[in-house]
Parts: structure tokens; C-alpha cells; sequence
């Protein structure tokens, strides 16, 4: 053992105790009672979904954020009375809101799947709006809630989505986040994670990886497989044994790409490297039941299935896994075909985040 590791360790016994962090690191470089780690695997699909509960789409390559995939979750839908997020689990029907960037993704379209009615007409917003486009075109407000907390959001103007107040049955607004920084909590508290890691509108955490090998031996178990825009990940992998990502704690994205958007300050367009600390498993309700073609929700299936087999975490023992959530350590481009490498293996234990 190095003489500085030992000093380490008789320097700081509380801390080993105390920090998580501490043995996660002791349990990386010592392999203590861990099995070995796996091969690198392999991205094979980037999906972003602009606004919350909507379609999504495929990209081959963007950047990949603090906050999560750039654009991914950027807006939702809320009721336009209590300001309440609204998703799939209450209106199905989301999912029939497609999305579309314009080639230079300069431009976000929201459309209705199978509409042809002057009532439905696609609008088109800006993705990077500025501050005269927002002024005149939305409210900034403070209460708009998902779950039980609020952030602010910009509110667009009514009439601009009114055909999707018709489409949904109910009074709606769309919101793009606001200015103030919505900060991640339960497993990605910043107590627990070292660092406040922003979150644009996803439930609790910035990025879902999730594993082609763990959906295959899903759809073995189901009479009618399903694909993996179900479970609405932002990152896929090949993946290698199937649920191996269970015990994923730390991964580190190796590559390189071509990136043609518009870089942070803090990322590259080349050469990339970025590490993403995984947080916690993702626990599942029944959005996977609902075919995004149709939005036709199954009356089992796949829930039945996951509930068989993958209530696998303590924190949360009512509920199926399936996935990984993450927050990214640094920014810059992530593409389709780039390895990912599993650094640190560990234990999960789910707390709530909202």
C-alpha cells in the first residue's frame, strides 16, 4: 500500500466513515471486496427531449451539459392555472407532441402528430431566446412547480399554444426555464454530490443512461417487446451483462467529435473526456406502459414485468429500476459511437428527490 495512502487513512478514519466520497475513491484504487471492473462499452444513440413528456429526438452528436444534454427538458407544459408540471402520467396524449429542430438548430417546432387542422398549425419558437424575444413574448414567473418544489420559467404568452390547450383538453401554458438555478436534490443533494449540480425539467436529475442488453432481457420476458424510447434515456449504451449498470458509481465518456453548435466557454469541440458521477438508479412508474405511436397506455405490460424482477433498490422498494441517472462532472461533446468506461463500481440506495 503507498506510504501516503496509509497516512491518509490514519489521518482520517472519521472521514472514511463520514464522506462517501472517501470510499469511494479507498474502494476504486484497492478494489476492496469489489468484483473487477467491466469492459468499456459503447454510445449507440443520444436522444433529447426538448420540451418534457413529449416526443423526442435522435442526435449524433451534442453537447452534453451541466444541466444534461443541450436542449433536452428545456420546457414543459403546466396547467395554466396552478402552474403544475404536466406529463405523460396524467395525459398520455403528450406524446403525440412531436419535436423538431430546424438544421441549425436554431429553431424548435412543436407539431401534433397526425393533425392537418388550421387549428393545429406547428408553431415555431427560438431555442436560444433573448432577452427582447422573451420580453415580448412570455411572463418570467416564480411558481412554476414540479413536484413539491417551484423554479421559475418563462411563460409563453397563451395564444401561441392555445391549439395545444385544445389538443390536451385543458388550459395549458409552455415554459422555457428561467434564469434561477434549479439545483438537484435527494441523491444528487449537493451535500451528498460535493458540487450544486443545476437541472433544467427533468424529475430530479440531469441525464438517464440506459443499456441495450438490460432492455433485451426485458423484452424476453414480454410476449410484445418494446422499444427503449419507452424509458425516454438520453444516453444508450451497447452495454455488456445485462443490469451491470446497477452498480455504476462513476464513467467517463472518451472520444471525439466535430461539434458544429455553439460551445460553452468550458468545453472543446475535440478530444473529449468527461466523467458523469452516477447518482442513483432510476425507479419507474408507468409512462413505459404508453406507446409514443399511439399513445395507447398497456394495461400491464411492461410494469408487470420490471415489478417481477428489478425492485432491486432499498431506498425505494414499491418501485421497478430501470436505468441510470447521472450528473455530468464537466461540460463538452458527447457523440454516438464514443466509449464509455465504467471507472468506479458501488452501491446505490434510492432517496427521494422531490
Amino acid at each position: 500500500m503507498p506510504p501516503i495512502l496509509v497516512a491518509i487513512l490514519l489521518a482520517l478514519p472519521a472521514g472514511y466513515v463520514l464522506f462517501p466520497r472517501l470510499r469511494q475513491w479507498v474502494r476504486y484504487h484497492l478494489r476492496l471486496g469489489k468484483p473487477a471492473l467491466p469492459p468499456p462499452t459503447e454510445i449507440v444513440s443520444l436522444r433529447i427531449y426538448p420540451v418534457k413528456s413529449c416526443r423526442g429526438l435522435h442526435v449524433q452528436q451534442t453537447q452534453l451539459l451541466a444541466q444534461g444534454l443541450d436542449l433536452d427538458r428545456r420546457w414543459m407544459f403546466v396547467d395554466a392555472t396552478t402552474l403544475e408540471f404536466l406529463t405523460i402520467r396524467q395525459i398520455p396524449e403528450m406524446t403525440l407532441i412531436n419535436t423538431a429542430l430546424s438544421p441549425d438548430s436554431s429553431t424548435l417546432t412543436l407539431s401534433i402528430a397526425g393533425s392537418s387542422s388550421s387549428t393545429t398549425t406547428p408553431i415555431e419558437i427560438p431555442t436560444r431566446p433573448d432577452q427582447s424575444w422573451l420580453d415580448a413574448n412570455t411572463t418570467l414567473a416564480t411558481g412554476v412547480k414540479i413536484w413539491d418544489s417551484c423554479t421559475d420559467g418563462y411563460l409563453y404568452h397563451a395564444d401561441l399554444t392555445a391549439a395545444f390547450s385544445s389538443f390536451l383538453r385543458r388550459s395549458v401554458r409552455l415554459v422555457y426555464k428561467g434564469p434561477t438555478p434549479r439545483i438537484a436534490q435527494g441523491n444528487g443533494a449537493p451535500h451528498l454530490l460535493g458540487r450544486s449540480q443545476p437541472v433544467n425539467f427533468p424529475d430530479v436529475h440531469p441525464v438517464l443512461i440506459a443499456s441495450e442488453s438490460s432492455l433485451a432481457d426485458l423484452n424476453a420476458r414480454l410476449a410484445d417487446p418494446i422499444p427503449i424510447e419507452r424509458f425516454r434515456p438520453n444516453i444508450v449504451v451497447r452495454g455488456g451483462v445485462p443490469w451491470s449498470e446497477d452498480e455504476w458509481k462513476l464513467v467517463r465518456l472518451v472520444g471525439s467529435g466535430d461539434y458544429t453548435g455553439t460551445p460553452t466557454s468550458n468545453s472543446s469541440a475535440s478530444g473529449q473526456t468527461l466523467e458523469i458521477d452516477i447518482v442513483a438508479r432510476c425507479a419507474r412508474c408507468q409512462v413505459p406502459n404508453v406507446d409514443a405511436d399511439s399513445a395507447r397506455k398497456h394495461p400491464a405490460q411492461p410494469w408487470d414485468a420490471l415489478v417481477s424482477y428489478r425492485r432491486v433498490d432499498e431506498g425505494i422498494k414499491w418501485k421497478p429500476c430501470f436505468g441510470m441517472l447521472g450528473a455530468p462532472r464537466g461540460e463538452g461533446v458527447v457523440a454516438v459511437g464514443m466509449r464509455l468506461e465504467v471507472l468506479a463500481l458501488g452501491e446505490h440506495k434510492y432517496i427521494k428527490g422531490f
